[in-house]
């Protein structure tokens, strides 16, 4: 007999996970794979992500790989609404794709790593959301988790339009859980910090090293399946009375003076 009200299981809950190729998205899906959902998984690289569908299918899940473009408004529409014809619904739509665009304001590509970073971290989950709204409204328990980073709670030399993309964000999810609160869909965001992905790889060891033990209180950079497990904790039936939460996975970063 239980002794508690409300269910941690995603079993058997339709899943979208953005940028799920590699990467947070790909720990991401196996994390929700693990948990027993059903998984409509989306990336650019249509030649990886197929790859990873498969991997994740061959453990038993449900799953179902779409290529998509973000910087595509009318794809997203269709490939979203494909998804609520396959699986018979959305529960659950995480945005997860990026791409990290480093560029001085001054400098002659800035106005396209601007409008491309825009594009793809910000407005793209706008496209999603509305995309993906009508079929949330119909399910039990409707979640949507944004992707953000501890770029949009600070800033970094020459970052600029990954920071105001990624402030963005969190702006974007305050708004719209009190917008969608009253519907009884939560949207949280998480605030990734140093994370060991393909974003981070150019990175030599050595400066990560460095990086952790001067700003990070747990002075590592993390795993994908860290963040993965953060992102799970906000969809769970049982996080119902959590809205509009930014919510750091950044080993202290954020916490840590000196």
């Amino acid at each position: 007999m239980a002794l508690s009200k409300f269910s941690r299981s995603i079993e058997g809950k339709v899943a979208i996970i953005t940028g799920a190729a590699s990467g947070m998205g790909q720990a991401t899906a196996r994390v929700f794979a693990d948990a027993g959902a059903r998984l409509a998984i989306m990336d650019i690289n249509a030649e990886p992500l197929e790859a990873e569908a498969a991997h994740i299918a061959a453990a038993g899940c449900d799953v179902k790989a779409y290529a998509l473009d973000l910087a595509d408004s009318s794809a997203i529409k269709t490939v979203i609404t494909q998804v609520a014809e396959d699986f018979g619904g959305i529960d659950i739509l995480v945005n997860n794709a990026g791409i990290s665009l480093f560029s001085p304001i001054d400098s002659e590509n800035f106005e396209e790593s601007w409008n491309l970073s825009m594009a793809v971290l910000l407005t793209a989950h706008t496209r999603t959301i509305r995309a993906a709204l009508p079929h949330l409204r119909k399910a039990e328990h409707p979640r949507i988790v944004n992707i953000a980073s501890t770029e949009g709670l600070g800033a970094t030399a020459g970052g600029s339009p990954y920071t105001a993309a990624k402030t963005g964000v969190i702006g974007l999810t305050r708004s719209l859980a009190v917008e969608l609160g009253r519907e009884n869909i939560t949207v949280n965001c998480i605030c990734p910090g140093p994370i060991n992905t393909g974003m981070t790889a150019d990175i030599q060891d050595e400066h990560k090293t460095i990086f952790a033990k001067r700003r990070v209180a747990l002075r590592r950079y993390a795993d994908p399946e860290e963040v993965a497990h953060g992102t799970l904790s906000l969809v769970l039936p049982a996080s119902s009375f959590i809205t509009g939460v930014a919510l750091p996975i950044d080993g202290g970063l954020t916490i840590r003076n000196a």
